[in-house]
């Protein structure tokens, strides 16, 4: 039975030293938390490091054993590997660059990028003596960035999800960092992608259409052979585990004690791992103008502050911390009477049943990160406030902000607006608390770990489900073979070929896409057999199919059907039809490239083109959705269509159609066999109608009318050379 591979830099259990034995004990985290209703089931398993150095043999044996009970698998790492793979690359690197932080402390070292890319490879061969055919194995955050690539080069034949848990930059950030492109393409690897917010999504997917040449279609990206979906997923905590702490007696008594302490005074919440990025620092500087402006609230006011340890010998983050402590200790220098200090600082960690006493009695928790992927801990406060009361302070550069908007939402960089936020939050009147408390409470409660951990299951699953249904429309070797044996049997053929994408790969220069030798002997081929009509069907001008083709045995059409020329004879117009309407289309494009450098008008017969291959990356895609919107109903009344194509927006007569011209032809004898291949918007035309019997393949995209696809122009003359040699072999 096919199982499931959870896999993240770190163990869900805390391994301890205690004399000569090891000592393992549960980790509280939400992750582990989510994740317990999956690796604990029937062969399912966790991978991940124990968290601790274990350099001993022995002792390693022993430790794999004691996690083997617990269906934890440990990769074990040095310490140097430590230092380098983690503190190094992951926190000195990625961690400041995905927030932000890149010219203040990123250091790029090639040395601790090597001992990256040599853990990351020790995680895949780690899973790769468990894993199997069938497997889903979901790898965890940014320690393991290279993960996904490594395990698909080794076992094709799994699953792969992939979730990470801190922002994702945009693009100029994330291009910052030297081996930018490794990291996406080792992202890449996995079936499903998933960040917790949209933001990220978007930062993404504009990073790979950028860094790397590969086909980015709305979320999803075509990546060779597979199509690679990136959602977002916003991670939820065990809410109901919060909701009856504070029904506990010890938490209860615990509660009792905090609001006898701060009985005459709002209590404001504030807990944080020690980060630069938690933005501590300034939410002291909006506390302390608090004061300033609010004189009345001294004694009226206490924060409760919790910073948790983390990485207090790195030197940021010991600088960190001592300039919290010289803040705090400022701050209550100057305020602090006998009876009442403006703030309680606590440099440790509490359990959980401390942390939901205060949950539960804090007036207002104040949750301001700079940049954060989600944080918990706002959705921790609200699961905690069973009577809905209580009020949010949430930054809009944390992820949870997204959801949370019943919130009081304010930009961390600040400090004035943070300052009113807390005066707001501690005179907001009860019943608007409990509107906005209810309605995040819902929100939390339907959006549990739970929910998260289950819809991404079902999205991986559907990803690979439509992975599947493209495979089987991908004319690969089964449905290559039937193609080329049923061109074998038949004696009246039509073929029907797009230029521009699928004969020819697209060039930036669209007179640079000239035929090659070998594509002219293909069609020689082709055309030298007299059961084969070839109808060359393209958005080109005349002049340049007469040019190229011009001298060969077939049937030229060209602006999508405007033009056309039998074999040897002479090119032919399509009657009945005015220009008039380009005197008025002509000058709103002509604005279009004054606006959008790189761009460009063709004129056509029948058609105008606006060309914008050469324009910057994004740029050209925005300008051609505005000229679309700009001129759809100027089009509709003028009977014009448009065809938003491949680096094009083209504008046509209405009577203008691929399809009428390929059905035209189609229909001049019975013929017993009908290809045709396109990779435009355009060519949806022809493959709608054409007759069922008629074999249809879109190339560079599954995305179509046309019964299978190809990949690529390649791909197309590869089959187009079997034809030929079938009907060689035949005759």
């Amino acid at each position: 039975m096919p199982k499931t591979i959870i896999v993240s830099n770190r163990l869900p259990v805390k391994v301890t030293k205690q004399d000569d034995a090891y000592i393992l004990s549960p980790s509280e985290g939400g992750l582990a938390t989510g994740l317990g209703s999956i690796y604990k089931q029937n062969d399912n398993v966790w991978l991940g490091w124990p968290g601790i150095e274990i350099a001993d043999k022995h002792d390693q044996h022993n430790v794999t054993q004691q996690l083997k009970e617990l269906s934890l698998l440990p990769v074990f790492l040095s310490q140097d590997e430590i230092n380098q793979y983690y503190e190094g690359f992951s926190n000195e690197v990625l961690w400041p660059v995905f927030h932000y932080y890149a010219s203040t402390y990123a250091h790029y070292h090639q040395a601790n990028w090597e001992c990256y890319q040599k853990v990351n490879q020790k995680f895949c061969d780690a899973i790769l003596k468990v894993a199997k055919a069938g497997d889903t194995i979901w790898v965890h955050d940014y320690q393991l960035l290279l993960l996904p690539k490594l395990i698909r080069d080794a076992r094709p034949d799994v699953s792969i999800g992939f979730f990470q848990h801190i922002p994702f930059p945009s693009n100029e950030m994330f291009r910052l960092i030297p081996w930018r492109n490794e990291l996406l393409e080792g992202m890449l690897g996995a079936d499903l992608i998933g960040f917790h917010t949209f933001d990220d999504v978007r930062h993404f997917l504009s990073a790979v259409g950028r860094l790397l040449p590969i086909q980015v279609s709305a979320n999803i990206i075509n990546n060779g052979e597979r199509a690679v979906v990136v959602e977002a997923f916003a991670m939820g905590i065990d809410d109901k585990k919060y909701a009856e702490l504070p029904l506990q007696p010890n938490v209860k008594a615990e509660a009792d004690l905090i609001k006898e302490t701060f009985h005459n005074q709002k209590l404001v919440l504030s807990i944080d791992r020690l980060d630069y990025s938690k933005g501590i620092l300034q939410r002291l500087q909006a506390w302390e103008l608090l004061f300033e402006r609010h004189p009345e609230l001294i004694t009226k006011i206490t924060l409760y502050m919790i910073v948790v340890p983390s990485r207090d010998q790195v030197p940021q983050y010991k600088e960190l911390r001592d300039n919290i402590d010289k803040r705090v200790g400022n701050i209550n220098g100057r305020y602090r009477t006998l009876e009442w200090s403006p703030i309680q600082y606590f440099y440790k960690s509490f359990p959980i049943e401390t942390l939901s006493a205060l949950y539960n009695t804090a007036d207002v928790c104040l949750v301001t990160p700079m940049r954060d992927g989600m944080n918990l801990v706002s959705k921790e406060y609200i699961a905690s406030r069973i009577h809905h009361d209580g009020v949010l302070i949430l930054s809009e550069m944390a992820g949870a902000s997204k959801e949370l908007i019943d919130a009081v939402i304010v930009n961390p960089n600040n400090i004035q607006e943070v300052s009113n936020a807390i005066v707001r939050a501690i005179n907001m009147p009860k019943a608007e608390q409990s509107r906005r408390m209810t309605l995040m409470r819902q929100n939390v409660t339907k959006f549990n770990i739970g929910h998260w951990v289950k819809i991404f299951m079902d999205r991986l699953n559907e990803v690979k489900q439509m992975q599947r249904s493209m495979q089987t429309r991908h004319v690969s070797n089964g449905t290559r073979q039937s193609i080329i044996n049923r061109f074998a049997k038949t004696h009246q053929r039509i073929i029907f070929l797009d230029y521009d994408g699928t004969l020819v790969d697209f060039k930036s220069n669209v007179d640079q896409a000239k035929p090659d030798d070998e594509l002219y002997q293909i069609l020689d081929q082709l055309t030298s057999d007299p059961a084969n009509d070839v109808v060359l069907i393209s958005g080109r001008k005349h002049e340049n199919l007469e040019e190229w083709f011009g001298h060969l045995p077939i049937y030229l059409v060209a602006e999508h059907g405007a033009w056309f020329k039998q074999q040897h004879t002479h090119w032919h117009k399509l009657g009945g039809m005015s220009n008039n309407w380009k005197q008025d289309i002509f000058p709103i494009l002509e604005t279009y490239v004054d606006r959008t450098p790189g761009t460009f008008i063709e004129e056509k017969t029948y058609s105008l083109v606006w060309h914008y291959r050469k324009a910057q990356n994004g740029l050209g895609e925005l300008r051609a959705n505005e000229l679309t919107n700009t001129l759809k109903y100027m089009a509709s009344d003028k009977g014009l269509q448009l065809l938003p194509g491949s680096k094009v927006v083209e504008v046509k007569n209405m009577e203008i159609n691929k399809g009428k011209a390929a059905l035209t032809l189609a229909e001049k004898k019975d013929y017993d066999f009908i290809i045709a291949f396109g990779d435009d918007y355009t060519d949806e035309d022809i493959f709608k109608s054409l007759p069922d019997s008629a074999i249809t393949i879109k190339v560079g995209s599954n995305l179509s009318a046309a019964k299978f696809y190809m990949r690529n122009p390649t791909e197309v003359r590869d089959l187009l050379k079997s034809l030929t040699v079938t009907a060689q072999v035949d005759s």
